[in-house]
Order: structure tokens, then sequence, then C-alpha cells
């Protein structure tokens, strides 16, 4: 088990515990607030104790919250990437995954596959981009774009709570 290097958590009231928790889910503080409200022990001290709690509260949502929060996410490579308009944690994660080095034909192709992957999904194609590059998140659009709608879905919340526990491990 890991511990917070930075906070601890269960010494936390309850709006510090919101803001220090509050983007874990991309602009989703609604699942910090279940989290704090479900009771404080020495347990959320442990990284991976409170990511399982907030992955079950993102997973036991209704499916109107949980797609809310998939499309809290940003196009990868997207038109906010490339003007800046990123969360702080996202810019950092997509720049790990060398996203911002995109050739002009990378760039255009990310563009095409966001497009067509939002037509089909009717959210945006979601991938914890930490450990793999540019490369390698190409060629999961590519594969996911082909996957039925519901299987996308589970795929996106799945994707989502791998960011989350990236994020956790970083506080």
């Amino acid at each position: 088990m890991s511990t917070f290097k930075t906070l601890t958590p269960s010494t936390l009231s309850r709006e510090a515990f919101v803001e220090a928790f509050a983007d874990i889910y991309e602009h989703s503080p609604w699942v910090a607030e279940k989290a704090y409200d479900l009771g404080l022990d020495a347990s959320v001290d442990q990284i991976e104790s409170l990511h399982q709690r907030m992955s079950d509260i993102l997973l036991s949502a209704d499916h109107a919250s949980q797609l809310a929060l998939i499309n809290a996410h940003p196009d990868l490579a997207g038109k906010a990437a490339v003007q800046g308009q990123l969360t702080e944690a996202s810019t950092h994660e997509q720049a790990g995954a060398g996203i911002h080095q995109c050739t002009a034909e990378e760039f255009q192709r990310f563009t095409e596959l966001n497009e067509a992957y939002k037509a089909k999904f009717k959210f945006p194609f979601i991938m914890a981009v930490k450990g793999s590059d540019r490369h390698q998140i190409l060629a999961a659009f590519e594969t996911r774009i082909h996957n039925p709608a519901d299987a996308e879905f589970r795929c996106a919340l799945a994707e989502i709570n791998k960011i989350a526990l990236f994020r956790l491990l970083q506080l």
C-alpha cells in the first residue's frame, strides 16, 4: 500500500478534502464529495484504498453522471490541448505521452479519429496515456473505434479509473 506524500486525507475537513481531490476525476468534484461523505478513517490515507472507494463511486453512479464525467475529458491532441486549455493534470499526461510532439499528419489523424469516435459513441475517446507514446495511442484509437458502444462505455470508465490512480499517486 502506498501513502500520500503531500497530505493525510483522514485529517482533512470536507472542504479541504474536496479541494484536494476535486479534479482526480476530471471536472467532477462530486466523486470527492461522495468519498468524503462515506466517512473518513485511516484506510483513506492509503492511495489504493481511497482509489478503490472513488472507483466504486464512479462505477455505481447513474449512467447520466458517468456520461457527464466521460464528457468532461478533453480530446487527446484536440483543440483544447493545442490552445492550452487543458487542466494541469491533463496537460502533463498528454505531454508525457509525447502528444505535443505530433507531426502535422499525426495531429490530423488524431482530429479525424476524435471526430469519428465522438460521432459513433457520443463521447470522447478516453485512454490513460501514462506509459504510452503517441503511436500506441493512435493504434489503440484505431482498434477501439470498432468496438460496440457498451464495451467502449465500460472501457472509458475503466480508463478514467486508471487516470485517477495515476493522479492520486502524484499527491
